[in-house]
């Protein structure tokens, strides 16, 4: 039996949820802004969706309160997506959804470990610094690679992205240097 398209008939907070985030490449959007990501190029190339696929997306999100569109420059227009209050309270399900996939797919190795950037300490597994005994929030933690990465990635976003660095830092244009990825 094929599933609708929609869970308008589901009372239940996950389905509301769902409508907002359950698409396949919705939360690989959001995952890379919290990494930083911001510009449509840049999306495109790190994440390698089509191009409609992505518009619909970051539409979506926008429309969702999750991703706020601001204009970066007048002429020609460009936007970039940043996260809004509602799309950083996302933090805590992608940081245990990474959890759980490390912890119970076969063979998954660790691509970034997150640490609390003020004193270095890995973070547990819900978000929260061991050592200080605090949630930890997403501007406060630095990612760096870990094992399962891909040394040499084939786009520049992935390249800026080998190097640790805190969450929601914008990936800078000295990061990601290949012309065309504004």
């Amino acid at each position: 039996m094929a599933l609708g398209k929609d869970y308008v008939h589901q009372q239940c907070s996950i389905a509301r949820a769902l409508e907002v985030v359950g698409e396949r490449w919705t939360l690989l959007v959001v995952r890379d802004a919290f990494y930083g990501v911001r510009r449509y190029n840049d999306f495109l190339v790190h994440l390698g969706v089509p191009r409609a696929v992505l518009a619909a997306r970051l539409q979506a999100l926008v429309e969702a309160g999750v991703l706020d569109r601001r204009r970066y420059q007048e002429s020609p227009p460009r936007d970039e997506y940043v996260l809004t209050e509602r799309g950083l309270a996302l933090w805590p399900v992608l940081r245990s959804l990474g959890a759980w996939g490390r912890a119970e797919v076969p063979g998954a190795v660790p691509v970034r470990h997150f640490h609390h950037a003020d004193c270095g300490t890995e973070l547990g597994s819900y978000g929260e610094c061991p050592a200080c005994r605090v949630p930890v929030p997403p501007a406060d933690v630095e990612m760096r690679p870990g094992a399962g990465l891909d040394p040499d990635p084939g786009d520049p976003v992935g390249r800026a992205l080998l190097r640790p660095r805190r969450l929601l830092v914008p990936v800078g244009r000295e990061d990601v240097s290949e012309p065309g990825n504004s």
